[in-house]
């Protein structure tokens, strides 16, 4: 995909100093065989938008959040037309900060108004919005659904709390917070570890031809929730229409999975266990979004509460790789990143896995490895968030 994104904006550079919107949009088109829907050039790897403007900092409209939809898969590419450069933006619904135009009755279940040049974020949690980061950028955007970036933009554009709210921390649930790390201790030197690793494998295992073939699909977020389904769900008849699907190659049914903290509960009768599932394709690079703070720390509020991780890594070869693990794995907290962005107003935010902390996991011998000090240093900076 970046190839082709990287010769495009290459070939856009060096028509710097152009100043003709529509000549460049005509030339583009032309030179990379793309498709037109409305102001939308288009092709299987990105879409461009073009703008002109006198520099960088553009007010103007740039499209519908309902057109943007429909290109929110690939790389969603405004080039600004300047007098002497030619500026490039990554906008697609993560990069947004609001919506301008035209929004007044902007809801969840009703995508209302456009955005302007200056809703585009310049800098994503410290990360420029410029060409050389796209590739970067785009990973981020992935793994999270225009749905959910649009709960956000909802709250942000009519000033609406949204539905997440800041977990309240008491002198009630502190300490039961504050003990999570040992809990996770204790459960994984319990049996019921080894119960809740080997039931969760042998799931894999009965559906693992069905998630090689589901780990063909490019967009991220939808990969993750039919591996999520074919490992969770119990024989329905919509786990059979997935599998059917998948084999034959034809569209994916419409199915729904919970956003809750985890993806598999389990009480043992002395731990209750949330386990989210997470899948690795072996061989891309990728920072999966992990976990919403304030429901991490609901969650840990509860006296008998685990919370795991179960990483699924798969192979070009088809060979899978499926392991338990800890959310407070010290190679995990290592490579946990919190991000305000996605979270919306009045949260703690939610996090993010980056580098090879999921790779490094899966290819190693040993499982849940804990470091105190880190343990207690994360706790102790989500609650303070």
């Amino acid at each position: 995909m970046f190839e082709k994104i990287n010769t495009l904006i290459n070939f856009i550079k060096s028509k710097d100093g152009i100043n003709d919107k529509t000549l460049l949009e005509d030339i583009v088109k032309t030179q990379f065989n793309l498709n037109k829907s409305r102001s939308v050039f288009y092709c299987n790897e990105f879409a461009i938008r073009f703008s002109i403007s006198k520099n960088k900092k553009m007010g103007n409209t740039v499209l519908a959040l309902s057109r943007l939809k429909l290109f929110d898969d690939r790389p969603f590419i405004v080039c600004i037309v300047s007098t002497n450069k030619n500026h490039l933006l990554l906008a697609n619904s993560t990069f947004l900060k609001k919506i301008s135009h035209s929004s007044q009755n902007l809801r969840i279940d009703n995508i209302r108004g456009s955005f302007n040049g200056s809703d585009i974020l310049t800098t994503f949690e410290e990360i420029e919005n410029t060409p050389q980061n796209f590739e970067k950028l785009f990973e981020i955007h992935n793994t999270i659904s225009f749905e959910e970036n649009l709960e956000r933009l909802v709250g942000n554009t009519n000033q609406i709390v949204g539905k997440s709210n800041k977990f309240a921390i008491n002198q009630q649930n502190i300490q039961n917070i504050i003990t999570a790390p040992d809990r996770a201790k204790a459960f994984i030197n319990s049996p019921y570890y080894s119960k809740l690793s080997n039931d969760l494998i042998n799931r894999v295992e009965s559906v693992k031809n069905e998630i090689f073939l589901a780990s063909k699909i490019s967009n991220v977020n939808l990969r993750g929730r039919v591996i999520e389904f074919l490992i969770t769900e119990n024989g329905s008849k919509l786990k059979k229409d997935i599998i059917y699907a998948l084999h034959n190659k034809k569209p994916l049914p419409i199915f729904k999975t919970q956003d809750k903290l985890g993806d598999f509960s389990k009480d043992f009768g002395g731990f209750i266990t949330e386990t989210d599932i997470k899948s690795k394709i072996m061989f891309l690079s990728g920072n999966p979004k992990a976990y919403n703070i304030d429901k991490l720390l609901q969650f840990f509020a509860i006296d008998q509460s685990v919370y795991l991780i179960f990483l699924i890594g798969i192979d070009r070869d088809g060979k899978i790789v499926a392991k338990l693990c800890s959310v407070f794995d010290k190679r995990l907290l290592s490579a946990t990143n919190i991000i305000h962005h996605w979270a919306g107003r009045n949260t703690r935010g939610a996090t993010q896995f980056y580098g090879n902390a999921l790779s490094e996991i899966l290819d190693d011998n040993e499982t849940n490895i804990f470091d105190d000090k880190l343990c207690q240093e994360f706790i102790a900076k989500i609650i303070k968030d």
